[in-house]
């Protein structure tokens, strides 16, 4: 199998990875210094490196597995997978893979529901695959990408037409808890499509609770049914560590589908809160110094090894699409998961408790959403001609509806002028006719500009300046023009 991630410029293609077998016998290593937290530390190790898989054997015969997280001397620290609950110092054997953890790949994962290590829930075989490629991936060379430009269309006006998603792009959906973006999440896996060709999905759930992940697999049942779907879910009660693991092999799997099979592959990994409050765990059973609310100090570099995952690679057909869906604690977006996912990736859909409360679904605060790559996705030649002019009057016209609407507060609507109740009339049209539609609506790009121009129309014309008179005469309503 051939891949160009690592690769220098000038040196083609980087070598295969590591062979899926193990050249020398396992050394049984009994040692066991410490039990903290889900961390095991080891004596009297050599020759083991920093994030190879291990096989723990226990006196009952059961067997558990983990990850180095740490070597100093011969001493090696070991993050148990399955939890280090029930276990004692005594009888435990260790045996060191000489690699790290591997997952096979192919196209047997779709349509397979799996835990968050990869294990089967739906009553099938354990997954096979065509190749073995390690969970933590390769960094893709700069060299070798392609700028994201084909746009991504969810079936969702608001994102379609304000927030435009692009083919290769990472872009974060950020909430608060009781708000429906795992609703939005699934929507946008049943629905999204690129150049007119469905997505194969890969689904990352990261400590749901089980009423979520049944409402998953109930939602995407069609989807998985298609053979277009990977699930991978990971409950509130399954091992905080599995957690850390879920979304690497989602990105293990999405990589080769799309690099490999030439598919257009979107993740979407929900809750990358969970996620990170699970690195914080690890990172206190390590007992190392805590940065910002206690988080590690290398977080944000640790996103970026999930986030950077992504794109589209020169002379391949298939992409890596991401939407990380995460929750602000108290709706605090400068809390360090929202804030350091916003260094990283390009742009963010944001949920709104107030826009939710007017009985708005999807409840998203478009003054405050973006899509840094729309421009590179979106316009003439890509969606349509009006798009990006559009999107950028709808909202500007929304920006001065708000202020328009807290003038009316403090005055009264009836000392407003004409002008300003025309705005406050445009964003009530433009709320319930292009920004409200149901969980299950699947709407056109040119029916969500048509609704937009619609809106729009509610306005004086010679309000609309962002809008040039050609697409005016085309596509304004005739006889709505507010004149």
């Amino acid at each position: 199998m051939m891949d160009l991630r690592g690769a220098s410029p000038g040196q083609g293609e980087a070598a295969a990875p590591a062979p899926a077998v193990r050249f020398a016998p396992q050394v049984s290593h009994g040692d066991i210094r410490e039990l903290r937290g889900p961390l095991l530390v080891v004596g009297g190790v050599h020759g083991v490196g920093w994030d190879e898989f291990a096989t723990v054997d226990m006196a009952r015969g059961e067997c558990r597995h983990g990850l180095v997280l740490e070597v100093d001397h011969d001493l090696a620290t070991l993050q148990v997978l399955e939890s280090t609950d029930g276990m004692s110092l005594e009888g435990i054997r260790i045996r060191f893979d000489g690699r790290p953890l591997h997952v096979q790949v192919g196209t047997e994962w779709l349509g397979r529901v799996c835990n968050g290590r990869g294990e089967p829930l739906d009553g099938g075989p354990p997954v096979t695959g065509t190749a073995t490629l390690p969970v933590s991936g390769w960094p893709l060379n700069p060299v070798y990408r392609d700028p994201p430009q084909e746009p991504v269309l969810t079936g969702i006006s608001v994102i379609d037409g304000l927030a435009t998603l692009v083919r290769g792009q990472k872009l974060p959906i950020f909430s608060v808890p009781g708000l429906p973006h795992l609703t939005l999440a699934t929507q946008i896996a049943a629905q999204a499509t690129a150049g007119g060709q469905t997505f194969r999905v890969v689904f990352a759930a990261m400590g749901l609770t089980h009423a979520d992940i049944a409402y998953v697999r109930d939602r995407l049942e069609e989807r998985s049914a298609g053979g277009e779907l990977t699930l991978l879910l990971n409950a509130a009660d399954d091992p905080v560590i599995e957690r850390i693991l879920t979304p690497r092999i989602a990105l293990t799997i999405a990589e080769h589908l799309a690099y490999t099979e030439g598919h257009d592959v979107l993740v979407i990994m929900s809750d990358m809160t969970s996620y990170a409050e699970a690195v914080r765990e690890v990172s206190a059973a390590r007992r190392e110094i805590p940065a910002r609310r206690g988080y590690p100090g290398y977080l944000y570099s640790d996103l970026a090894t999930l986030y950077e995952r992504c794109g589209r690679v020169k002379g391949r057909d298939g992409s890596v699409t991401i939407v990380p869906v995460l929750t602000m604690p108290g709706g605090d977006i400068t809390h360090p998961v929202p804030d350091l996912t916003g260094y990283i990736t390009e742009g963010q859909i944001v949920l709104s408790q107030d826009v939710a409360a007017r009985g708005i679904y999807p409840p998203v605060d478009v003054l405050s959403s973006l899509s840094r790559l729309m421009r590179s996705g979106a316009g003439k030649g890509r969606t349509r001609e009006d798009h990006l002019d559009v999107a950028a009057q709808v909202l500007a016209a929304l920006a001065r509806a708000r202020q328009a609407t807290e003038l009316a507060e403090l005055v009264g609507e009836a000392a407003l002028s004409e002008t300003d109740r025309s705005y406050i009339k445009y964003r009530t049209l433009v709320e319930e006719g292009l920004f409200d539609q149901g969980r299950d609506e699947v709407r056109s790009l040119a029916d969500t500009l048509d609704r937009a121009w619609a809106a729009l129309a509610a306005l004086p014309k010679q309000e609309l300046t962002m809008l040039s008179t050609a697409l005016l005469e085309k596509y304004l309503p005739k006889g709505d023009d507010g004149e």
